[in-house]
């Protein structure tokens, strides 16, 4: 990950791909090894698979965990 000072463009560049899919509710997104969405409860388990599935992991390549802290 890289630190909170850092810019992270990637990161952005998901965020603003979530606000033309049409998925509300994700506050921010940091990019490095993992993916990391701070969401509030309206964001359920299944749009946050269809997220990982469709925008943040290459199927083809990539297996993808999704977690709640």
């Amino acid at each position: 990950m890289p630190k909170p000072e850092i810019l992270d463009p990637q990161g952005q560049a998901v965020a603003g791909a979530l606000v033309r899919l049409g998925v509300d509710g994700v506050a921010d997104v940091r990019q490095g090894k993992h993916f990391e969405l701070e969401v509030d409860d309206s964001v359920d388990d299944e749009t946050l698979h269809r997220i990982a599935g469709q925008l943040l992991a290459n199927p083809v390549i990539e297996d993808w965990v999704v977690t709640r802290a």
